[in-house]
């Protein structure tokens, strides 16, 4: 059965109206609530508030008491392998165990460059996620740590306390064909994209399936947006994303209650195990809980559309 979550952009708000938002998210009965990984805002004015990811995904650990936690997806360009785990393992106790660690090689060269961080070619920025991926499962598993890798080092390194989960699943964020989703495949075991149709997520999915040792052991989920209207989508979707509106209108549950259904179960069809509405300030909550009684149930019925 498909699960839903909801995917927060923590840019351009407050942190009352965040934890408006996630309290909002359990009480209606989502799944997922998660955060990004951005140091300043995204495809609107760089200059508006942005929180930052860790920090963030702690307050969403203490803040909630069912859903599960996670992030998508961290940037393993803007910190070591060893933050990152160390970070997971506190937000799975902070939380009871409900972790999820999402991981990407990094997208936003505009950001990479104001704060220094390299932005290499695509093929060194995922071998660089491989690697990191490699680290944080060490770290999570042994004693202590000795590697040596093409871009970090460790000698006796600790990780303790262990995550309270036995094995936090580790996401993966990618869209690219060629290098990115054959090592989602051979690495995550999850897999999470954003914003894209329900036919390009398939033809995706397979690529992620083909390479994979175990096809079934990774899940899948999308992130969409939501928009319940008639009309033109692109006003709504300049508002919220900027100059980011095109890049997500494909990804975007929009219309009636019946064409966003029938969307939802075009993206159940093509393998989604989880939905995630992606939402950005101001956060509509009204549209939250409209999704939740009038979409939901027509999804869920004996575990089909």
């Amino acid at each position: 059965m498909t699960q839903f979550g909801v995917h927060s952009g923590p840019q351009d708000c407050t942190i009352e109206e965040l934890f408006a938002l996630w309290q909002q998210a359990e009480d209606l009965g989502f799944d997922w609530v998660s955060i990004w990984d951005h140091f300043h805002a995204s495809q609107i004015p760089p200059e508006r508030d942005c929180f930052e990811g860790i920090a963030c995904h702690s307050a969403l650990a203490l803040r909630t008491s069912r859903v599960r936690v996670g992030s998508l997806v961290y940037c393993t360009g803007y910190r070591h392998p060893a933050v990152l785990a160390n970070a997971g393992a506190t937000i799975d106790h902070l939380s009871g165990g409900r972790l999820e660690l999402g991981l990407g090689a990094g997208w936003h060269e505009g950001e990479s460059r104001a704060y220094g961080f390299p932005f290499e070619p695509p093929a060194v920025r995922l071998r660089r996620l491989a690697e990191a991926v490699e680290v944080i499962r060490l770290l999570w598993t042994e004693p202590s740590v000795s590697f040596r890798g093409e871009f970090f080092t460790l000698e006796n390194a600790m990780c303790n306390p262990k995550p309270l989960q036995e094995s936090p699943r580790i996401w993966i964020g990618a869209q690219g064909d060629q290098l990115a989703l054959p090592l989602v495949g051979r690495l995550a075991d999850g897999w999470n994209i954003p914003y894209v149709a329900p036919e390009v997520f398939a033809k995706k999915i397979a690529i992620v399936r083909e390479h994979a040792t175990n096809p079934e052991h990774i899940i899948t989920g999308v992130n969409v947006g939501l928009v319940f209207a008639d009309g033109d989508p692109g006003e709504e979707l300049r508002r919220r994303y900027g100059r980011g509106a095109e890049h997500v209108q494909a990804g975007t549950l929009f219309g009636s209650v019946d064409q966003i259904v029938d969307k939802v179960g075009r993206y159940q069809d093509a393998g989604a195990d989880w939905i995630n509405l992606a939402l950005r300030a101001p956060f509509d909550l009204a549209a939250l809980e409209r999704f939740v009684t009038e979409v939901v149930p027509q999804t869920r019925r004996d575990g089909k559309r």
